[in-house]
């Protein structure tokens, strides 16, 4: 959601500013814009629509500049329009913004600005910055910046460019940024993947703080004045691990990266007949566990309930973090609050977290260096690689995985005893999962049956229910099919209504005690022509005679299931988006990282 890229240094800007864009664009956007400072004038350049228009038009121009700052945006504010897209700039076009989160109190700073003579011309929250800038400017743009956001209530991600001064000014609360460093030249970016293809050394700010660029350096403090101790940190991963690798899809080649990636999360945790998890609390000294996410982490959140009362027989919560802050949470200090979040940066998410303070803290989280990683108490890195893809594949197992670990560690702490059946044919998951992937362009055929369809229901039980839900959004999300996902017993108490046989219903029907009961759910659909797409470990009559469509996957474990079960959904969302001609790794209106409320 939005993105923010700036430069100084020694080389042109514009090329440099263009391509960390396009490599923000997996955030997901509507607009985008540039500003460079060039023989002493501001020159800005804004388009709605993909990043490539914005280039044509650059590609008309002759620039070499060696200072700017530039941006996706994701509208909150306003319609998707040049005039609303960033940067932004103040009445005499000599101070420009760039501003990722939301200004809760603009209407109101609007009006005081209006009454002092500034022109806000428009729609959105972000206007205002600029012009409290140049309110408080009187040749430091720095101290201009500190003065303006102390007026600013709610979350900012800002850079700052100024016609009188060669400097780049950031500030951050609630909203990421980040100062790459290389040799003469520094670099500001919401997203680490913006800037690795010119430097790997990082410097993450803090909330409320600011950071001053200039041919000299880089100097960040607290928005109060005082000198924040900021390392410099390195980032792992290389620029060859955000390429697509032959896929024609982001999202195709996160799906068959899951045997390397859930490996990855597994590797070096199940050693020496022990699990080994460098967290901070003690597991006997906690009652219950709460776990809060959102979207595709809040569906692996439900599948942590499962494992952790039926492996660890830990009490387990699972909110929504965007309602979690809401309802007056009861949250003990002999708890375990534990937040789910790929970014690390999820704004509902990192909220919930900060309600929170009396009781230890885990997160299990994708990105090194995150907000939410440096908040918590203590952590599960997923190993995953940057996911580019909108849609959450590669990371949903991960968490899954994770969160079958960190069952097992908690059983291990209180019992003493390690689970090595199942921890054991965890570490060969990656290989069952393959042969799922190697069934690809089966379920491709499979899938094209249901491109028209306009209603998918989705059908699980106990475990694989929140399956069923994961299923279902990605389908939702990539494809724009409407989709539900239902415990499969639910299903006759309303949903039912819906079954004739236009509708496809996905059933996921595993080996186990209640094997018997989703066959009965599954000829309650069949008698009403509902047509079934059975995802199934056993070979079954009934479940064949019942199914117009059978995937097999490889029969594990219940504890373990989900990670194999979901894998052909996800298969089965991507080849119908893709056949209905849909770009699958920047679906409409949707951000990879939702950094706003």
């Amino acid at each position: 959601m939005c993105g923010i890229v700036g430069y100084l240094g020694k080389k042109s800007a514009t090329p440099i500013l263009l391509s960390g864009l396009k490599r923000l664009e997996y955030r997901g956007y509507d607009s985008a814009g540039i500003c460079v400072l060039e023989n002493g004038a501001l020159k800005t350049f804004k388009k709605e629509g993909p990043i490539k228009m914005l280039a044509a038009e650059l590609d008309k121009q002759s620039l070499n500049s060696q200072i700017g700052i530039a941006h996706t945006r994701w509208a909150t504010h306003g319609q998707p329009n040049e005039t609303n897209a960033h940067p932004h700039y103040d009445c005499q076009h000599k101070i420009a913004v760039v501003h990722n989160g939301i200004i809760e109190n603009f209407e109101g700073l609007k009006i005081l600005l209006a009454k002092e003579g500034h022109k806000i011309v428009s729609e959105t929250d972000s206007e205002v910055i600029a012009h409290l800038i140049e309110k408080f400017y009187h040749g430091d743009l720095e101290q201009a910046v500190l003065e303006a956001v102390k007026l600013l209530e709610g979350t900012f991600g800002l850079a700052v460019i100024s016609e009188s001064e060669k400097k780049l000014v950031a500030a951050r609360r609630g909203s990421p940024l980040i100062l790459g460093i290389g040799p003469d030249e520094i670099f500001i970016a919401s997203d680490a993947s913006a800037i690795i293809e010119y430097t790997n050394q990082v410097v993450y700010l803090e909330d409320n703080e600011i950071a001053t660029i200039s041919e000299q350096g880089y100097e960040v403090k607290s928005l109060d004045g005082h000198n924040a101790n900021n390392q410099v940190t390195e980032i792992k991963w290389t620029i060859d691990e955000i390429e697509k690798s032959g896929f024609e899809h982001f999202m195709l080649k996160e799906i068959f990266e899951q045997p390397k990636t859930i490996a990855n999360a597994l590797r070096g945790r199940i050693k020496d007949g022990k699990i080994k998890l460098s967290v901070n609390f003690d597991a006997k000294k906690i009652d219950k566990i709460i776990i809060t996410a959102c979207g595709t982490s809040w569906h692996s959140a439900l599948i942590g309930k499962y494992l952790l009362e039926k492996i660890a027989g830990m009490p387990t919560e699972v909110d929504y973090a965007s309602e979690f802050r809401y309802r007056h949470p009861i949250v003990r200090d002999n708890n375990l609050l534990i937040v789910i979040s790929q970014s690390g940066e999820t704004a509902d998410t990192l909220a919930a977290l900060r309600e929170t303070k009396n009781c230890q803290t885990l997160g299990i989280i994708n990105s090194v260096g995150s907000t939410i990683a440096r908040e918590v108490k203590s952590g599960i890195y997923l190993h995953a690689g940057p996911e580019i893809g909108v849609a959450s594949t590669k990371a949903f197992t991960s968490q899954v995985a994770s969160l079958i670990l960190l069952a097992l560690y908690i059983k291990e702490q209180i019992s003493g005893e390690l689970d090595q059946a199942l921890s054991d044919e965890l570490l060969i998951i990656p290989e069952k999962i393959q042969t799922i992937l190697d069934q690809a362009e089966n379920i491709k055929a499979i899938s094209q049956n249901f491109v028209s369809a306009k209603n998918l229901l989705y059908l699980g039980r106990g475990i694989n229910f929140p399956v069923a839900l994961e299923g279902a959004l990605k389908l939702k999300e990539v494809s724009y099919i409407h989709a539900e996902g239902y415990p499969a017993a639910e299903m006759k108490h309303g949903p039912i209504a819906l079954i004739d046989k236009n509708m496809f219903v996905v059933f996921i029907v595993n080996h186990g005690p209640i094997f018997e009961k989703i066959v009965s759910n599954m000829q309650e659909v069949r008698a009403r022509g509902g047509r079934i797409i059975a995802i199934t470990d056993v070979k079954d009559a009934a479940v064949e005679k019942l199914s117009e469509f059978i995937i097999t996957v490889p029969s594990v474990s219940e504890e373990l299931s989900p990670l194999v079960n979901i894998i052909p959904l996800q298969l089965m969302s991507y080849y119908v988006a893709s056949a209905n001609g849909i770009n699958v790794d920047k679906p409409r209106n949707l951000a990879k990282s939702v950094t706003v409320e």
